[in-house]
């Protein structure tokens, strides 16, 4: 059985005997069919990750005891943020999985103009946690140590007026900039992408207004879901750790 690693909202310490959380205990009694003293790997997003065995399985519950501490944490020295118009679907979906893996810092829902879903506060709160446990899964699985922030969907206009990144990128098929227009190196990046359909050419001014530079990522048009990975993974080559 190979270690599995876990995400545990909870205080982790080296010398530490932690009951794993319900859906934890259930995932590695009843599908992994765990056994005792099987290794797993702890992470509470704080940094870094724990070695740890289980030392008693329950009907309900698996306890496990820490054991040792590994500091490295997969994370990109790039802050790079990326802001995104919701999709339909499962577009959304596949956008927090693939950035996560990708080392995106931070992910921030957008209503735009051309945003299709209609969520009232119930729906977009439900929407919002299934997004988060979406993200939890990745870093799960591509063994980063600290959670992106997932911020509170929000509107374009509130989004792009507290923007700070040191470097802004705005998605624009229809222009022909690409990232040669980029002298220095950024420590921080945000990328603005549409929803299905895009951007509005007004939505694309205003965000040109607040010094995001257009970048086209080539000939064909790219889905919503398609783009922002294609981008993220550029941007990761030129400035970040895919090197």
């Amino acid at each position: 059985m190979r270690t599995s690693r876990f995400y545990v909202p909870l205080p982790l310490s080296c010398g530490d005997e932690i009951t794993l959380p319900s859906n934890k205990s259930h995932y590695l009694g009843n599908v992994l069919r765990a056994e005792l003293g099987a290794s797993l790997i702890l992470f509470n997003g704080d940094g870094g990750e724990y070695i740890a065995t289980i030392t008693r399985i329950e009907k309900k519950s698996i306890t496990a005891a820490v054991l040792d501490f590994n500091a490295n944490n997969n994370q990109s020295s790039l802050q790079l943020e990326l802001a995104i118009g919701i999709s339909r679907g499962d577009k959304m979906d596949i956008v927090i999985q693939k950035s996560t893996e990708l080392g995106v810092t931070a992910i921030t829902p957008l209503f735009t103009e051309r945003t299709t879903v209609k969520l009232n506060r119930e729906r977009l709160e439900r929407r919002l946690n299934h997004w988060y446990e979406i993200a939890v899964s990745a870093c799960e699985q591509c063994q980063r140590n600290i959670l992106p922030k997932l911020n509170y969907p929000t509107t374009l206009q509130d989004w792009i007026s507290k923007s700070n990144a040191e470097q802004r990128f705005v998605l624009h098929h229809r222009d022909q900039n690409n990232l040669d227009q980029v002298r220095q190196i950024p420590s921080s990046i945000s990328l603005l992408v549409g929803p299905e359909g895009g951007l509005s050419i007004e939505e694309i001014a205003l965000a040109e207004n607040h010094r995001f530079l257009p970048l086209t990522l080539g000939p064909r048009v790219l889905r919503t879901e398609t783009a922002p990975l294609v981008a993220l993974t550029i941007l990761q080559h030129q400035w970040g750790d895919l090197r």
